[in-house]
């Protein structure tokens, strides 16, 4: 079974979100399970500066304004064959996958991520001049969603698959830039690409993907419902009743375990917590918060409207009152930020916050925390709150999307059912007294310190699913093939990608 895995985001070069998490570990999972799945990526000088060789294996051709380019293959560290698209004048510039360093998204989005969707169509189709093909394409969130789209525009038999990381990206831009795109007329309808007006890169994967997947069950029907079907709900319920639809919960890499973190001054498991003991002391020090008694409740987040940050800032004040303390750590918008700087301010020995991200800290915080706050508005997955409990910080969390799915309230946390204060520090309250409770502490730390949240499990589910849509059995990985002798990455870095007409 060979899979072609498109992404826009790979966490071992190029990271913006949690996208980037998963294309590194479930490709590698599937591997681990006998399928030959292989990444296709953007040429960002970030993953070329970071590759030690990558070899021109293949030329993708134009189609309408989506000029051609080259190929190349390269493999990480640990073997996982890797295709990149390589157009200099679309992917080596300063900045993010997204954005320059301004922080505005890059004009030609639209452009740099056709490329890099018709890429996925050309491989799979045999036009790159690979001796590997690909049984299914494998694309995720809008950067990729022409793949899908491009596949049935040019009558392949190759299926694809849509995974939906975050529906609120969508990937719009004007009708105008259709024939730019290669877009034929007659797919700028309302079961094509069309979205009020516009182009709507996320609604073309979900149209044209012969299988749509979200990255939890709870997500999954979410989406299919106007609170959080951004304007698709209708088309994603209507894959839904068809039997296109399925949730597959994320997993959570290795490198998060409090057994043998080298972040942690005192390793722990589920047997043996005193660790954590330790590193609240070190983390309340380290923050210059006051000695104290009661819980700390720890934040490792995005601080967006999205994270329900606000609400935090507004628990703040009661969580202090009632003999506990808060740890934050991230970076968002400066509304929200500042909301949290006040609480800080007005709640000084006691709440701290880390403004911006510092890896060793993440994991200290975690370890340190009885409990974590995750008050989502919503959340397709999220990977924070399998964390904490691999931490045995307990989160108390929003009853939303992938929290629903990896939370057991009362048992390895808390959820709350509504979006609001009220709700939020009832949950809040269940928390402290468990806290007062240590019996009852430990055996829910110890049970959420027990939960698996493993690769593999996701990995079979996609299995199943991959051999349902190709019709193919899961042979065991053969020889691979295509690479042909060429550039190293430092001739590359020297090189045009092709002429342009």
């Amino acid at each position: 079974m060979k899979i072609l895995f498109v992404t826009s985001e790979f966490a071992d070069f190029a990271k913006a979100g949690g996208l980037a998490d998963v294309a590194a570990a479930l490709p590698r999972a599937l591997r681990a399970q006998g399928v030959d799945a292989r990444v296709l990526l953007p040429g960002f000088q970030k993953v070329i500066d970071e590759l030690d060789v990558l070899t021109l294996v293949g030329t993708l051709p134009r189609r309408a304004g989506i000029g051609p380019c080259l190929l190349g293959e390269a493999k990480t560290r640990d073997g996982l064959p890797l295709y990149v698209v390589l157009d200099p004048s679309l992917y080596q510039r300063e900045g993010n996958a997204y954005a320059g360093p301004d922080g505005q998204d890059w004009p030609d989005n639209d452009l740099r991520f056709a490329r890099l969707s018709l890429a996925a169509e050309q491989i799979a189709d045999g036009k790159a001049g690979l001796a590997w093909k690909p049984d299914l394409v494998h694309a995720n969130d809008w950067p990729t969603g022409l793949a899908p789209a491009f596949l049935k525009w040019e009558n392949s038999t190759v299926p694809s698959i849509m995974t939906v990381h975050n529906l609120a990206y969508q990937g719009l831009f004007p009708e105008d830039r259709r024939g730019q795109l290669g877009i034929p007329d007659e797919a700028f309808t309302l079961d094509g690409v069309e979205f009020y007006g516009q182009i709507s890169l996320v609604k073309a994967g979900l149209s044209y993907a012969d299988h749509i997947t979200a990255v939890s069950p709870t997500y999954a029907r979410e989406i299919t419902e106007p609170e959080h079907g951004a304007g698709l709900e209708g088309l994603i319920a209507g894959k839904a009743r068809e039997g296109g639809l399925t949730g597959i919960l994320n997993g959570l890499g290795g490198d998060w375990d409090p057994r043998h973190d080298p972040h942690l001054a005192q390793p722990f498991d589920a047997q043996d917590t005193a660790g954590k003991a330790v590193m609240k002391e070190r983390v309340r020090t380290s923050l210059c918060l006051a000695p104290a008694e009661g819980p700390l409740f720890g934040v490792v987040s995005r601080l967006v409207h999205q994270k329900g940050m606000d609400l935090v800032a507004e628990v703040a004040s009661a969580i202090v009152e009632r003999g506990g303390q808060i740890a934050i750590l991230g970076v968002g918008d400066a509304e929200t930020e500042d909301r949290l700087r006040e609480a800080v301010r007005y709640n000084r020995d006691h709440v701290a916050m880390l403004n911006g991200f510092n890896e060793p800290m993440a994991h200290r915080i975690m370890a340190a925390s009885d409990f974590y706050l995750t008050p989502s508005r919503f959340e397709p997955c999220g990977l924070s709150q399998m964390h904490a409990q691999r931490y045995g910080a307990l989160p108390v969390a929003h009853a939303t999307g992938g929290l629903v799915d990896t939370i057991t309230d009362g048992e390895t946390g808390f959820l709350f059912p509504d979006f609001s204060v009220e709700s939020f520090l009832s949950a809040i309250d269940r928390a402290f007294a468990v806290h007062a409770d240590p019996p009852a502490l430990e055996r829910m730390r110890a049970a959420a310190m027990r939960r698996s949240f493993d690769w593999a499990d996701s990995a079979e589910e996609y299995i199943k699913l991959y051999a349902r849509l190709t019709g193919k059995p899961l042979l065991r990985l053969a020889g691979t093939g295509g690479a042909r002798a060429g550039a190293t990455t430092a001739d590359l870095r020297a090189a045009s990608c092709m002429d342009r007409p």
